[in-house]
């Protein structure tokens, strides 16, 4: 018989939004071991970034060589990131000390750019609950003329595009680099490249990491729409965060 899963076994994890960026040859600075990004992203400092390439012609992931002290799929961690000059420096340590030496501008073929992107998803521990509707279009394509008989004939319809929106109910804290803060603060960026959620229906743990093969999950990247609060002496302070996906939805209910 078939164990009905409940609330318990869920979970919320997050990428922050304006976490991806991409850059050239020319935007490494020896010197001072720094990177332009861009421009009003949201690398915070202790950040775990990674860095590969893509091919901005295609989307996909490109070729390259990266600048000389960084590697692909490994985590550094952002030392410091200016939103007015985009100047972003990493260190190979989660003590953000020393910062990276970068000994040259790396190697890229055109259309192809360095990028920096958020690492790894992060658990959120102050959401209450979260819900995802999804929707599909349906396209009309009744045709005239049908054979009428006693009862009127049905229209016709073909699916369309498929379409989601979702809520999470955050509660605010006190403590300033909690993600559930960050969420709320996201709403407003007008770069929100990065924001990702992975919602998790059963979570599954081993060793205390999660068992992606045996948990049940849906990863979407997202946009923020809208953050409500509701602020009053009797609950906790809470947040009503609204998104919608930005790219199609990965549903992950299988296990191995």
């Amino acid at each position: 018989m078939s164990t009905v899963l409940s609330g318990v076994s869920g979970a919320f994890y997050y990428k922050p939004a304006g976490t991806t960026a991409t850059f050239g040859e020319a935007d490494v600075t020896e010197g001072s071991d720094s990177i332009n990004v861009g421009a009003n992203f949201n690398f915070k400092p202790g950040d775990p970034v990674q860095f590969r390439f893509r091919n901005t012609q295609t989307g996909a992931l490109g070729t390259g060589t990266l600048p000389a002290g960084l590697s692909t799929a490994t985590n550094y961690y952002v030392v410091s990131y200016s939103t007015s000059t985009g100047a972003l420096t990493v260190s190979a340590s989660a003590n953000l000390t020393p910062t990276l030496d970068i000994t040259d501008n790396g190697t890229l073929a055109s259309p192809n750019k360095f990028e920096v992107h958020y690492a790894s998803f992060a658990a959120v521990a102050e959401v209450r609950d979260w819900s995802l509707e999804i929707s599909r279009a349906e396209i009309d394509v009744t045709t005239i003329g049908k054979t009428l008989g006693q009862f009127v004939p049905f229209r016709s319809y073909i699916s369309g595009f498929g379409d989601a929106n979702g809520t999470a109910n955050v509660y605010m804290t006190d403590e300033d680099s909690a993600l559930s803060n960050r969420i709320i603060q996201d709403v407003l960026l007008r770069k929100q490249t990065g924001a990702a959620m992975k919602l998790y229906v059963e979570r599954i743990e081993s060793g205390g990491t999660v068992n992606e093969a045996k948990s049940r999950s849906i990863e979407l990247d997202v946009t923020l729409t809208s953050a409500s609060l509701n602020i009053n002496p009797d609950d906790a302070q809470s947040v009503a965060i609204n998104f919608r996906p930005s790219e199609s939805v990965n549903f992950d209910f299988a296990t191995t």
